[in-house]
Protein backbone atom coordinates (compact mmCIF):
# COMPACT_ATOMS: atom_id res chain seq x y z
CA UNK A 1 0.00 0.00 0.00
CA UNK A 2 1.43 3.35 -0.86
CA UNK A 3 1.91 5.48 1.89
CA UNK A 4 0.05 9.12 1.25
CA UNK A 5 2.68 11.67 2.85
CA UNK A 6 1.96 14.85 2.76
CA UNK A 7 4.83 15.68 0.02
CA UNK A 8 3.06 12.84 -2.34
CA UNK A 9 0.12 14.84 -1.81
CA UNK A 10 1.48 18.45 -2.74
CA UNK A 11 3.50 16.91 -5.16
CA UNK A 12 0.54 15.36 -6.71
CA UNK A 13 -1.37 18.35 -6.89
CA UNK A 14 1.39 19.90 -8.22
CA UNK A 15 1.31 17.36 -10.95
CA UNK A 16 -2.10 18.39 -11.39
CA UNK A 17 -2.18 21.54 -11.87
CA UNK A 18 0.91 21.94 -14.46
CA UNK A 19 -0.62 18.79 -17.31
CA UNK A 20 -3.60 18.62 -16.41
CA UNK A 21 -5.24 22.28 -17.97
CA UNK A 22 -2.69 21.47 -20.76
CA UNK A 23 -3.93 18.31 -21.85
CA UNK A 24 -7.79 19.29 -21.33
CA UNK A 25 -6.78 21.68 -23.82
CA UNK A 26 -5.80 19.11 -26.36
CA UNK A 27 -8.80 16.57 -25.16
CA UNK A 28 -11.12 19.46 -26.24
CA UNK A 29 -9.38 20.33 -29.39
CA UNK A 30 -9.20 16.45 -30.47
CA UNK A 31 -12.79 15.45 -29.76
CA UNK A 32 -14.26 18.83 -31.44
CA UNK A 33 -12.69 17.73 -34.47
CA UNK A 34 -13.54 14.38 -34.55
CA UNK A 35 -17.76 15.44 -33.57
CA UNK A 36 -17.78 18.24 -35.12
CA UNK A 37 -18.70 16.41 -38.49
CA UNK A 38 -21.84 16.39 -37.05
CA UNK A 39 -22.77 20.18 -37.09
CA UNK A 40 -21.75 20.39 -40.65
CA UNK A 41 -24.03 17.80 -41.45
CA UNK A 42 -26.89 19.14 -42.67
CA UNK A 43 -25.20 21.95 -44.87
CA UNK A 44 -22.41 19.69 -45.73
CA UNK A 45 -25.15 16.90 -47.27
CA UNK A 46 -27.06 20.37 -49.09
CA UNK A 47 -23.70 21.71 -50.44
CA UNK A 48 -22.01 18.52 -51.30
CA UNK A 49 -25.32 15.98 -52.37
CA UNK A 50 -23.81 13.20 -49.64
CA UNK A 51 -26.85 10.57 -48.79
CA UNK A 52 -27.49 9.91 -45.24
CA UNK A 53 -25.72 6.53 -45.82
CA UNK A 54 -22.99 7.83 -46.65
CA UNK A 55 -22.43 10.63 -44.13
CA UNK A 56 -23.08 8.13 -41.51
CA UNK A 57 -20.33 5.75 -43.03
CA UNK A 58 -17.94 8.44 -43.67
CA UNK A 59 -18.76 9.76 -40.18
CA UNK A 60 -17.58 6.65 -38.51
CA UNK A 61 -15.17 5.35 -40.97
CA UNK A 62 -12.69 7.70 -39.02
CA UNK A 63 -12.40 4.94 -36.57
CA UNK A 64 -10.84 2.45 -38.60
CA UNK A 65 -7.62 3.68 -38.96
CA UNK A 66 -7.48 5.45 -35.62
CA UNK A 67 -8.33 1.64 -34.19
CA UNK A 68 -5.78 0.17 -36.94
CA UNK A 69 -2.77 2.63 -35.91
CA UNK A 70 -3.71 2.45 -32.23
CA UNK A 71 -1.02 0.30 -30.78
CA UNK A 72 1.68 0.98 -32.60
CA UNK A 73 1.57 4.49 -32.07
CA UNK A 74 1.89 4.02 -28.10
CA UNK A 75 4.38 1.51 -28.76
CA UNK A 76 6.10 4.59 -30.32
CA UNK A 77 5.42 7.57 -27.67
CA UNK A 78 6.50 4.65 -24.91
CA UNK A 79 9.54 4.69 -26.92
CA UNK A 80 10.32 7.96 -27.49
CA UNK A 81 8.63 9.85 -24.98
CA UNK A 82 4.94 12.36 -24.84
CA UNK A 83 7.11 15.13 -26.27
CA UNK A 84 7.48 14.23 -29.56
CA UNK A 85 4.97 12.05 -30.19
CA UNK A 86 1.95 14.45 -28.60
CA UNK A 87 2.86 17.05 -30.54
CA UNK A 88 3.31 15.04 -34.00
CA UNK A 89 -0.35 13.87 -33.42
CA UNK A 90 -1.96 17.52 -33.05
CA UNK A 91 0.03 18.50 -35.97
CA UNK A 92 -1.04 16.50 -38.42
CA UNK A 93 -4.44 15.93 -37.44
CA UNK A 94 -5.24 19.54 -36.95
CA UNK A 95 -3.79 19.98 -41.04
CA UNK A 96 -5.91 16.89 -42.32
CA UNK A 97 -9.10 18.22 -40.09
CA UNK A 98 -8.52 21.95 -41.34
CA UNK A 99 -8.36 20.06 -44.98
CA UNK A 100 -11.53 18.67 -44.75
CA UNK A 101 -12.55 22.32 -45.88
CA UNK A 102 -11.84 20.40 -49.52
CA UNK A 103 -14.79 17.39 -49.05
CA UNK A 104 -16.88 18.53 -51.82
CA UNK A 105 -17.48 14.23 -52.87
CA UNK A 106 -18.21 11.28 -50.94
CA UNK A 107 -14.95 9.81 -52.12
CA UNK A 108 -13.02 13.18 -50.36
CA UNK A 109 -14.84 12.96 -47.40
CA UNK A 110 -14.24 8.97 -46.83
CA UNK A 111 -10.63 9.55 -47.48
CA UNK A 112 -9.86 12.53 -45.14
CA UNK A 113 -12.09 11.04 -42.24
CA UNK A 114 -9.41 8.04 -42.82
CA UNK A 115 -6.24 9.72 -42.77
CA UNK A 116 -8.01 12.09 -39.64
CA UNK A 117 -8.08 9.20 -37.60
CA UNK A 118 -4.61 7.38 -38.67
CA UNK A 119 -2.99 11.26 -37.69
CA UNK A 120 -4.81 11.01 -34.38
CA UNK A 121 -4.34 7.74 -33.57
CA UNK A 122 -2.43 7.08 -30.30
CA UNK A 123 -3.77 10.26 -28.53
CA UNK A 124 -6.63 9.48 -26.45
CA UNK A 125 -4.51 5.95 -25.08
CA UNK A 126 -1.03 7.99 -25.16
CA UNK A 127 -2.38 10.57 -22.48
CA UNK A 128 -4.04 7.83 -20.40
CA UNK A 129 -0.36 6.17 -20.33
CA UNK A 130 1.43 9.32 -19.85
CA UNK A 131 -0.97 9.78 -16.30
CA UNK A 132 0.25 6.54 -15.25
CA UNK A 133 3.68 8.13 -14.98
CA UNK A 134 2.37 10.58 -13.26
CA UNK A 135 -0.55 9.88 -11.11
CA UNK A 136 -0.65 6.70 -8.59
CA UNK A 137 -4.01 4.55 -8.75
CA UNK A 138 -5.33 6.63 -5.56
CA UNK A 139 -5.35 9.85 -7.31
CA UNK A 140 -6.00 8.38 -11.00
CA UNK A 141 -9.49 8.41 -10.76
CA UNK A 142 -9.42 12.29 -9.85
CA UNK A 143 -6.70 12.94 -12.73
CA UNK A 144 -8.41 11.15 -15.59
CA UNK A 145 -11.62 12.56 -14.74
CA UNK A 146 -10.65 16.21 -15.28
CA UNK A 147 -8.68 15.11 -18.23
CA UNK A 148 -12.35 14.16 -19.46
CA UNK A 149 -13.68 17.49 -18.66
CA UNK A 150 -12.35 18.08 -22.50
CA UNK A 151 -15.30 16.03 -24.05
CA UNK A 152 -18.27 18.21 -22.65
CA UNK A 153 -16.43 21.26 -22.67
CA UNK A 154 -15.77 20.73 -26.42
CA UNK A 155 -19.86 21.00 -26.77
CA UNK A 156 -20.46 23.64 -23.95
CA UNK A 157 -17.53 26.04 -25.75
CA UNK A 158 -17.45 24.24 -29.10
CA UNK A 159 -20.55 24.25 -29.86
CA UNK A 160 -21.64 27.80 -30.28
CA UNK A 161 -18.04 28.16 -31.92
CA UNK A 162 -18.96 25.82 -34.86
CA UNK A 163 -22.55 27.04 -34.60
CA UNK A 164 -21.36 30.66 -35.32
CA UNK A 165 -19.20 29.44 -37.91
CA UNK A 166 -21.61 27.89 -39.45
CA UNK A 167 -23.36 31.55 -39.80
CA UNK A 168 -19.86 32.81 -42.23
CA UNK A 169 -21.56 31.48 -45.04
CA UNK A 170 -20.46 32.68 -48.35
CA UNK A 171 -17.67 34.97 -46.47
CA UNK A 172 -14.86 34.88 -48.62
CA UNK A 173 -16.63 32.79 -50.59
CA UNK A 174 -16.75 29.41 -48.39
CA UNK A 175 -19.29 27.86 -47.25
CA UNK A 176 -20.00 27.93 -43.35
CA UNK A 177 -18.90 24.35 -42.47
CA UNK A 178 -15.81 25.35 -44.74
CA UNK A 179 -14.59 27.89 -42.24
CA UNK A 180 -15.59 25.64 -39.31
CA UNK A 181 -13.65 23.09 -40.11
CA UNK A 182 -10.78 25.24 -40.66
CA UNK A 183 -10.66 27.25 -37.88
CA UNK A 184 -11.16 24.82 -35.50
CA UNK A 185 -8.19 22.20 -37.37
CA UNK A 186 -5.71 25.17 -37.80
CA UNK A 187 -6.25 25.94 -33.93
CA UNK A 188 -5.22 21.98 -33.36
CA UNK A 189 -1.66 22.34 -35.04
CA UNK A 190 -1.03 25.25 -33.06
CA UNK A 191 -1.46 23.74 -29.60
CA UNK A 192 0.40 21.15 -31.31
CA UNK A 193 3.46 23.16 -32.00
CA UNK A 194 3.21 24.62 -28.16
CA UNK A 195 3.12 21.02 -26.89
CA UNK A 196 6.77 20.50 -28.01
CA UNK A 197 7.78 23.02 -25.80
CA UNK A 198 5.39 21.98 -23.18
CA UNK A 199 5.38 18.52 -22.12
CA UNK A 200 7.69 16.49 -20.09
CA UNK A 201 7.87 13.10 -20.79
CA UNK A 202 8.36 11.65 -17.59
CA UNK A 203 8.60 13.05 -13.45
CA UNK A 204 12.10 12.79 -13.50
CA UNK A 205 12.32 14.85 -16.41
CA UNK A 206 10.48 17.77 -14.88
CA UNK A 207 12.35 21.13 -14.05
CA UNK A 208 9.43 22.39 -12.19
CA UNK A 209 9.62 19.72 -9.70
CA UNK A 210 11.76 19.41 -6.77
CA UNK A 211 14.36 16.69 -6.21
CA UNK A 212 12.25 15.38 -2.85
CA UNK A 213 8.80 15.78 -4.85
CA UNK A 214 10.34 13.53 -7.65
CA UNK A 215 11.54 11.19 -5.01
CA UNK A 216 8.12 10.83 -3.42
CA UNK A 217 6.37 10.18 -6.66
CA UNK A 218 9.00 8.18 -7.99
CA UNK A 219 8.84 6.06 -4.84
CA UNK A 220 4.64 5.76 -5.22
CA UNK A 221 4.75 4.81 -8.69
CA UNK A 222 7.42 1.97 -8.08
CA UNK A 223 5.77 0.42 -5.74
CA UNK A 224 2.33 -0.08 -7.95
CA UNK A 225 4.65 -0.97 -10.78
CA UNK A 226 5.83 -3.51 -9.02
CA UNK A 227 2.37 -4.38 -7.99
CA UNK A 228 1.45 -5.01 -11.00
CA UNK A 229 3.97 -6.57 -13.22
CA UNK A 230 3.77 -9.33 -9.71
CA UNK A 231 0.14 -10.09 -11.24
CA UNK A 232 -0.37 -8.81 -14.89
CA UNK A 233 1.01 -9.34 -18.02
CA UNK A 234 4.77 -8.13 -18.58
CA UNK A 235 4.85 -8.23 -22.13
CA UNK A 236 3.21 -6.26 -25.53
CA UNK A 237 2.04 -9.98 -26.73
CA UNK A 238 0.91 -11.00 -23.67
CA UNK A 239 -1.16 -7.91 -23.06
CA UNK A 240 -3.00 -8.53 -26.63
CA UNK A 241 -3.29 -12.32 -25.98
CA UNK A 242 -4.98 -11.47 -21.98
CA UNK A 243 -8.64 -12.62 -22.15
CA UNK A 244 -9.04 -9.78 -19.40
CA UNK A 245 -7.66 -7.13 -21.60
CA UNK A 246 -10.36 -8.39 -23.99
CA UNK A 247 -13.25 -8.30 -22.09
CA UNK A 248 -12.16 -4.20 -20.78
CA UNK A 249 -12.30 -3.71 -24.91
CA UNK A 250 -15.50 -5.13 -25.41
CA UNK A 251 -16.98 -3.27 -22.11
CA UNK A 252 -15.24 0.19 -23.94
CA UNK A 253 -16.91 -0.53 -27.56
CA UNK A 254 -20.13 -0.25 -25.97
CA UNK A 255 -19.60 2.41 -24.08
CA UNK A 256 -17.88 4.21 -27.40
CA UNK A 257 -21.42 3.23 -29.06
CA UNK A 258 -23.67 4.80 -26.97
CA UNK A 259 -21.20 8.04 -26.87
CA UNK A 260 -20.88 8.08 -31.05
CA UNK A 261 -24.58 7.04 -31.90
CA UNK A 262 -25.77 9.97 -29.76
CA UNK A 263 -22.68 12.48 -30.35
CA UNK A 264 -22.93 12.58 -34.28
CA UNK A 265 -26.70 13.44 -34.16
CA UNK A 266 -26.80 15.71 -30.97
CA UNK A 267 -27.63 18.97 -33.07
CA UNK A 268 -29.26 17.35 -35.33
CA UNK A 269 -32.03 16.03 -32.69
CA UNK A 270 -31.75 19.04 -30.57
CA UNK A 271 -32.66 21.20 -34.23
CA UNK A 272 -35.70 18.59 -34.37
CA UNK A 273 -36.96 19.11 -30.59
CA UNK A 274 -36.65 23.22 -31.46
CA UNK A 275 -38.08 23.09 -34.78
CA UNK A 276 -35.23 25.15 -36.14
CA UNK A 277 -31.92 24.56 -38.12
CA UNK A 278 -28.76 24.09 -36.87
CA UNK A 279 -26.82 27.26 -36.15
CA UNK A 280 -25.99 29.28 -33.17
CA UNK A 281 -29.11 29.07 -30.89
CA UNK A 282 -28.98 25.36 -31.71
CA UNK A 283 -25.14 25.15 -30.14
CA UNK A 284 -26.33 27.05 -27.39
CA UNK A 285 -29.11 24.56 -26.68
CA UNK A 286 -26.29 21.66 -27.28
CA UNK A 287 -24.23 22.85 -24.80
CA UNK A 288 -26.73 22.10 -22.03
CA UNK A 289 -26.52 18.44 -21.43
CA UNK A 290 -22.46 18.65 -21.97
CA UNK A 291 -22.58 21.28 -18.85
CA UNK A 292 -24.58 18.65 -16.87
CA UNK A 293 -21.82 15.86 -18.28
CA UNK A 294 -19.10 18.11 -16.93
CA UNK A 295 -20.82 18.62 -13.35
CA UNK A 296 -20.83 14.26 -13.15
CA UNK A 297 -17.46 14.03 -14.34
CA UNK A 298 -15.85 16.38 -11.55
CA UNK A 299 -17.86 14.70 -8.70
CA UNK A 300 -18.08 10.67 -9.59
CA UNK A 301 -15.10 10.09 -10.36
CA UNK A 302 -13.82 11.85 -6.65
CA UNK A 303 -16.56 9.83 -5.19
CA UNK A 304 -14.76 6.63 -6.75
CA UNK A 305 -12.03 7.17 -5.47
CA UNK A 306 -13.15 7.94 -1.97
CA UNK A 307 -14.72 4.76 -1.38
CA UNK A 308 -12.78 2.83 -4.04
CA UNK A 309 -15.78 1.19 -5.55
CA UNK A 310 -15.47 0.75 -9.33
CA UNK A 311 -17.45 -1.58 -11.05
CA UNK A 312 -20.52 -0.68 -9.08
CA UNK A 313 -20.31 3.00 -9.90
CA UNK A 314 -19.50 2.43 -13.60
CA UNK A 315 -22.43 -0.25 -13.66
CA UNK A 316 -24.74 1.66 -12.20
CA UNK A 317 -23.81 4.90 -14.48
CA UNK A 318 -24.49 2.76 -17.49
CA UNK A 319 -27.99 2.12 -16.24
CA UNK A 320 -28.72 5.82 -15.88
CA UNK A 321 -27.10 6.50 -19.38
CA UNK A 322 -29.65 3.81 -21.04
CA UNK A 323 -32.71 5.31 -19.63
CA UNK A 324 -31.66 8.79 -21.04
CA UNK A 325 -31.23 8.01 -23.98
CA UNK A 326 -34.36 5.90 -23.82
CA UNK A 327 -36.27 8.80 -22.45
CA UNK A 328 -34.85 11.44 -25.43
CA UNK A 329 -36.77 9.73 -27.66
CA UNK A 330 -39.58 8.29 -26.19
CA UNK A 331 -41.18 11.58 -24.25
CA UNK A 332 -43.30 13.48 -26.50
CA UNK A 333 -42.60 16.63 -24.67
CA UNK A 334 -39.47 18.91 -25.74
CA UNK A 335 -38.17 19.65 -22.24
CA UNK A 336 -38.18 16.27 -21.07
CA UNK A 337 -36.12 14.78 -24.00
CA UNK A 338 -33.88 17.76 -23.36
CA UNK A 339 -33.48 16.38 -19.82
CA UNK A 340 -33.29 12.63 -20.90
CA UNK A 341 -30.32 13.52 -23.00
CA UNK A 342 -28.30 15.62 -19.99
CA UNK A 343 -28.78 12.10 -18.15
CA UNK A 344 -27.52 10.30 -21.26
CA UNK A 345 -24.86 12.72 -21.59
CA UNK A 346 -23.45 12.88 -17.80
CA UNK A 347 -23.41 8.98 -18.18
CA UNK A 348 -21.51 8.16 -21.15
CA UNK A 349 -18.59 11.11 -20.43
CA UNK A 350 -18.55 10.36 -16.51
CA UNK A 351 -18.18 6.98 -17.14
CA UNK A 352 -15.45 6.85 -19.06
CA UNK A 353 -12.72 8.13 -16.27
CA UNK A 354 -14.13 5.66 -13.84
CA UNK A 355 -13.79 3.07 -16.46
CA UNK A 356 -10.33 3.87 -17.25
CA UNK A 357 -9.27 3.22 -13.41
CA UNK A 358 -9.50 -0.73 -13.97
CA UNK A 359 -6.99 -1.53 -16.46
CA UNK A 360 -4.86 0.55 -15.37
CA UNK A 361 -4.61 -0.73 -12.09
CA UNK A 362 -3.90 -3.98 -14.20
CA UNK A 363 -1.75 -2.72 -16.57
CA UNK A 364 2.28 -1.47 -16.39
CA UNK A 365 4.62 -1.01 -17.87
CA UNK A 366 5.50 -2.19 -22.15
CA UNK A 367 2.33 -4.17 -21.53
CA UNK A 368 0.26 -1.10 -20.18
CA UNK A 369 1.33 0.88 -23.77
CA UNK A 370 0.13 -2.13 -25.96
CA UNK A 371 -3.13 -2.94 -23.61
CA UNK A 372 -4.10 0.32 -23.30
CA UNK A 373 -3.87 1.12 -26.76
CA UNK A 374 -5.64 -2.36 -27.39
CA UNK A 375 -8.42 -1.36 -25.46
CA UNK A 376 -9.15 1.82 -27.08
CA UNK A 377 -8.59 0.99 -30.47
CA UNK A 378 -11.25 -2.22 -30.28
CA UNK A 379 -13.38 -0.13 -28.33
CA UNK A 380 -13.43 2.86 -30.83
CA UNK A 381 -14.71 0.81 -33.13
CA UNK A 382 -17.99 1.25 -31.80
CA UNK A 383 -17.64 4.30 -33.07
CA UNK A 384 -18.21 3.06 -36.43
CA UNK A 385 -20.47 0.79 -35.57
CA UNK A 386 -22.76 2.85 -33.65
CA UNK A 387 -23.77 5.50 -36.64
CA UNK A 388 -24.35 2.61 -39.09
CA UNK A 389 -26.04 0.33 -36.56
CA UNK A 390 -28.65 3.59 -36.06
CA UNK A 391 -28.96 4.21 -39.78
CA UNK A 392 -29.78 0.01 -40.19
CA UNK A 393 -32.40 -0.05 -37.34
CA UNK A 394 -33.95 3.53 -38.73
CA UNK A 395 -34.35 2.47 -42.44
CA UNK A 396 -35.72 -1.28 -41.21
CA UNK A 397 -38.08 -0.41 -38.48
CA UNK A 398 -39.05 2.87 -40.50
CA UNK A 399 -38.73 5.00 -37.38
CA UNK A 400 -36.12 7.68 -36.64
CA UNK A 401 -36.42 6.30 -32.94
CA UNK A 402 -35.50 2.70 -33.55
CA UNK A 403 -31.97 3.73 -33.45
CA UNK A 404 -31.87 5.61 -30.16
CA UNK A 405 -33.61 2.20 -28.66
CA UNK A 406 -31.39 -0.10 -29.64
CA UNK A 407 -28.24 2.29 -28.69
CA UNK A 408 -30.43 1.99 -25.19
CA UNK A 409 -30.35 -1.97 -25.46
CA UNK A 410 -26.45 -2.20 -26.24
CA UNK A 411 -25.64 0.20 -23.05
CA UNK A 412 -27.55 -1.68 -20.58
CA UNK A 413 -25.72 -4.82 -22.02
CA UNK A 414 -22.57 -2.69 -21.29
CA UNK A 415 -23.19 -2.37 -17.76
CA UNK A 416 -24.21 -5.77 -17.33
CA UNK A 417 -20.79 -6.67 -18.45
CA UNK A 418 -19.08 -4.47 -16.05
CA UNK A 419 -21.50 -5.58 -13.02
CA UNK A 420 -19.81 -9.04 -14.12
CA UNK A 421 -16.30 -7.89 -13.66
CA UNK A 422 -16.50 -9.22 -10.11
CA UNK A 423 -16.29 -12.91 -11.65
CA UNK A 424 -13.05 -11.95 -11.97
CA UNK A 425 -12.18 -9.85 -9.06
CA UNK A 426 -12.24 -6.60 -10.50
CA UNK A 427 -13.76 -3.41 -9.70
CA UNK A 428 -13.19 -2.63 -5.81
CA UNK A 429 -9.58 -1.48 -4.26
CA UNK A 430 -8.80 -1.82 -0.70
CA UNK A 431 -10.73 1.14 0.79
CA UNK A 432 -7.78 1.76 3.20
CA UNK A 433 -5.82 2.54 0.38
CA UNK A 434 -7.95 5.62 -0.82
CA UNK A 435 -9.10 6.65 2.74
CA UNK A 436 -6.28 9.29 3.54
CA UNK A 437 -6.78 10.95 0.18
CA UNK A 438 -10.98 11.50 1.29
CA UNK A 439 -10.64 15.33 2.69
CA UNK A 440 -8.74 16.78 -0.47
Amino acid sequence: MVAQTPTLLSTIDKVTKRLLPFLLLMYVLAFLDRANVGFAKKAFQADTGISDAAFALGASIFFLGYALFEVPSNLIMHRVGAKIWMARIMVTWGLISAAMMFAHNEMTFYALRVLLGVAEAGFFPGVILYLTYWFPSFARGRAMGLFYFGAPLAFIFGSPLSGLLLEFQGLGGLHGWQWMFMVEGLLATIVGVWAYFYLDNKPADATWLSASEKSELAKALNAEESSKQSHGPRSTLAALASGRVLYFALIYFIIQMSVYGVVFYLPTQVAGLLGTNVGLEVGFVTAIPWICALLATYYLPRWSDRTGERRLFAGGILVVCAAGIAASVASASPLLSMIALCFAAAGFISVQPIFWTLPTGYLGGVAAAGGIALINSLGSLGGFVAPNVKTWAEQSFQSTSAGLYLLAGTTLIGALLVFALAAIGVGRERREAVAPATNR
